[in-house]
């Protein structure tokens, strides 16, 4: 049977156990109905966990409750443990960092959080405690994520799952990227996660908060009414708006239907995105007669405009595997992209520091500002528009859509398409 769990949909500790059953092959379903507040309390619930807290998982050896447990539970069931590692110190330290998690991160979002929507009493200095510990265990990370595209081995592990989903509650709630943008390296590992297709499942489109919840007033605790009887005539008062729930137990609401993208209100291009395309995809020899020469044959400069990129930071690309990994998760982000821009994108060099470097084709005259605003990477590169009339421009772009190697005098790593 399925296995069954108690929570809200929108619950951020669901969302640990749901993945981690995506990676590991088992079925979770919820529970019909649940109702924060009212299903938690009630008796059937109560037997399965006496402190009336969510997520609970009901399994058929009886039920499992904390969000970690569950987690655990569900990434263990199917036998072959792929979320925990090939080793002894593989699991030692997928425990190390599922308590990193819980302890450094999630405590300390929670304590900045909470008081601020009104959940608990907000005390400047603790949340400037609060602040200066998240700090601290964010430096943390970032260090360690330097180097390492996963926080244990090559491959997601439970403690990716379950860092992931605390990083999560505090990115769409309160960490501003004014606040982040301090640990790029933190940036790039929430986004390259949030982003692998079993999260996706989960999550959804994953957009940054805009701004800090300004401070509210924690709810008072109800005085008890005076037995006095109305008056025919006494005008009823106004009822008092409830607080504003957190984005975690809120009901989603409907979606709101899409604007339309500034994009499709420009004038048509003779030019059509697919066929070049297809033209790349489908040229296997002479690529130079035929793919390079019908994409020049193609191209549109009043519809569409040609970009170089160049990587910022070069000096931290020291480990080939993970600078390989921050280019794929760029791709993957830019997918919000995919009806209006093609690009390449090239690691260059036999050895570190490695280069990155990359060619876009977008729709329209300048870099489209949606994908300035939703992608962060974009400002992780510098932009270049590239003028077509300088033929040494016009021949390094060939260079770089026929992948030629050498590559301004060195060696190409790895060379990716996005189309």
């Amino acid at each position: 049977m399925a296995l069954i769990l108690h929570a809200g949909k929108t619950n951020k500790n669901s969302y640990k156990t749901l993945i981690a059953a995506e990676y590991a092959g088992v079925q979770v379903e919820f529970v019909p109905d649940f109702e924060m507040g009212v299903s938690n309390k009630s008796p059937e619930f109560l037997k399965m966990n006496p402190i009336g807290k969510v997520p609970v998982l009901e399994t058929p050896d009886g039920p499992v409750f904390e969000s970690n447990a569950i987690a655990r539970y569900v990434a263990r069931l199917n036998g072959d443990n792929i979320l925990y590692g090939s080793s002894l110190i593989d699991y030692a330290h997928v425990e190390q960092w599922i308590d990193f998690a819980s302890l450094e991160i999630d405590a300390n979002i929670l304590k900045w959080y909470i008081p601020r929507i009104g959940r608990a009493p907000y005390l400047p200095p603790a949340e400037e405690a609060a602040i200066a510990s998240l700090k601290r265990a964010l430096g943390a990370l970032n260090t360690h994520l330097a180097s390492n595209t996963y926080l244990v081995g090559h491959s997601v592990t439970l403690a990716d799952i379950v860092l992931t989903c605390n990083l999560y509650l505090g990115f769409t709630n309160i960490l501003v990227k004014s606040f982040t943008s301090e640990f790029p390296h933190v940036e790039r590992y929430f986004w390259t996660l949030v982003n692998q297709p079993n999260f996706r499942k989960i999550f959804g489109q994953v957009k940054q908060t805009e701004a800090i919840p300004p401070v509210q007033s924690a709810k008072k605790p109800s005085q008890p009414k005076e037995s006095k009887p109305k008056g025919k005539d006494e005008p009823k008062k106004e009822a008092k708006k409830e607080p504003e729930k957190p984005k975690e137990e809120a009901e989603e609401e409907a979606p709101k239907p899409k604007p339309k993208n500034p994009l499709d209100l420009l004038p048509p291009s003779p030019m059509i995105l697919d066929e070049w395309k297809r033209l790349y995809s489908n040229t296997k020899t002479n690529f130079r007669e035929v793919a390079i020469k019908g994409f020049w044959d193609m191209y549109d400069p009043k519809g569409y405009s040609l970009w170089f990129c160049d990587y910022k930071y070069n000096d931290e690309n020291t480990v080939s595997f993970v600078t390989l990994n921050k280019v794929g998760g760029f791709l993957q982000r830019m997918d919000l992209a995919r009806k209006y821009a093609f690009g390449k994108m090239l690691v260059i060099g036999s050895d570190p520091p490695f280069k990155v470097k990359g060619l876009w084709l977008f729709r329209g005259q300048e870099i489209p500002q949606f994908v300035l605003d939703e992608c962060y990477d974009m400002e992780l590169y510098e932009w270049t528009k590239v003028d077509i009339s300088d033929d040494a421009q016009k021949e390094r772009v060939n260079q770089m859509i026929e992948d030629c190697e050498p590559f301004e005098g060195e060696a190409l790593l790895d060379a990716k398409c996005f189309k």
